[in-house]
């Protein structure tokens, strides 16, 4: 008959053995999902980012843009100065001269007594009218002595406004290369971010072909638009023959631009020169408002509250801008960010 033994029971100590092992790989378990690779952010995270960065950078960009205006204005005021100095500095030398010549003719004739000289010329037509050269002479010394200071006073001033204008250019160039190494940190950090994504995905981002990070359209037939007048119309047809143009921060083309460069590159082709920022251009002609119903084509509008990025109005609700870095001159909705303010050239 078969024997009905019941199983054997693991011991205490094996029980305890068992639990300890599992307690220690869930453990480990969770280090090394805690020490794992974060997870990839989405694409749109990822676009709200760089959405960002790049508006920053267009921020930055402007800065620079007016404090390299800024340096180039006082480096030429500066060399305009320093030629004045220069031109001062020979005059003064000129006139410290004649001043030595008449004095050394003074004291070699000094030595005489007038009216002794007079009676021992044998030619007293002849003294008096040497006499009468050396009054001139005198005359004319007091007035050089007067020039004499005179330049000396405006030469000191010039010395001290040029000093003045190179102390500033120093400090106009500290801020530029502070713009410009902003604005590249900017643009290395959206990089970065993009980098984690596929080409297609980048490109769809920087160019704004998926929808919400789009700053722009497609081009344009200028055919299509109201007519504008005017220097307005020029500027209008000049900025929309460069759609496709590539955004290149600092630039004024002629074939790349940043915001604000269309805008100055464009109106000069009509012979009307504009300050080269949005923020200057922003205070510049006839104030419009906010309302782009009263835009007229050739209008620039001005957006954000620091007024850091700037499109022409072309009609039909639309403006031709040059919007970021990795995109290119389009147009856009007039309203697609806020409107700070639409100046009239």
């Amino acid at each position: 008959m078969a024997s009905h033994r019941r199983p054997k029971q693991p011991s205490r100590a094996r029980v305890s053995v068992l639990t300890a092992a599992a307690a220690t790989a869930v453990a480990l378990s969770a280090q090394v999902s805690a020490h794992a690779a974060p997870a990839q952010p989405s694409k749109d995270e990822v676009k709200a980012q760089v959405d960002k960065l790049l508006d920053e950078q267009e921020q930055a960009a402007e800065k620079y843009n007016g404090a390299k205006d800024r340096a180039d204005q006082l480096r030429k005021q500066a060399d305009q100065l320093q030629d004045q100095v220069a031109r001062s500095q020979q005059q003064l030398t000129e006139l410290a001269s004649g001043l030595a010549a008449v004095a050394g003719d003074q004291y070699r004739q000094g030595g005489v007594d007038p009216s002794m000289q007079l009676m021992l010329s044998s030619d007293p037509d002849k003294y008096l009218t040497q006499a009468a050269s050396f009054d001139q002479a005198a005359s004319t010394q007091a007035e050089t002595l007067k020039s004499l200071k005179d330049q000396q006073r405006r030469l000191d001033q010039q010395k001290e406004e040029a000093a003045q204008v190179l102390h500033e250019l120093d400090g106009q160039t500290q801020a530029l290369n502070d713009a410009k190494k902003d604005v590249q940190t900017k643009l290395q950090e959206a990089q970065k971010l993009l980098n984690q994504l596929s080409a297609a995905d980048r490109a769809a981002i920087l160019r704004g072909t998926d929808g919400a990070a789009s700053r722009g359209a497609s081009r344009i037939d200028p055919s299509t638009l109201p007519p504008a007048s005017g220097y307005a119309a020029t500027a209008v047809s000049a900025a929309l023959s460069k759609q496709g143009a590539a955004y290149v921060w600092g630039a004024t083309g002629p074939s790349t631009f940043d915001c604000s460069g269309l805008m100055v590159w464009a109106y000069k082709q009509a012979g009307v020169g504009l300050p080269r920022t949005s923020q200057a251009q922003g205070s510049y002609g006839t104030n419009v408002g906010k309302d782009w119903s009263n835009a007229l084509p050739g209008d620039l509008v001005i957006y954000y509250g620091d007024q850091h990025h700037v499109g022409m109005y072309i009609g039909n609700g639309m403006v031709v801008h040059a919007p970021h870095t990795g995109d290119v001159v389009k147009v856009m909705k007039v309203d697609a960010m806020p409107i700070s303010t639409i100046r009239r050239v």
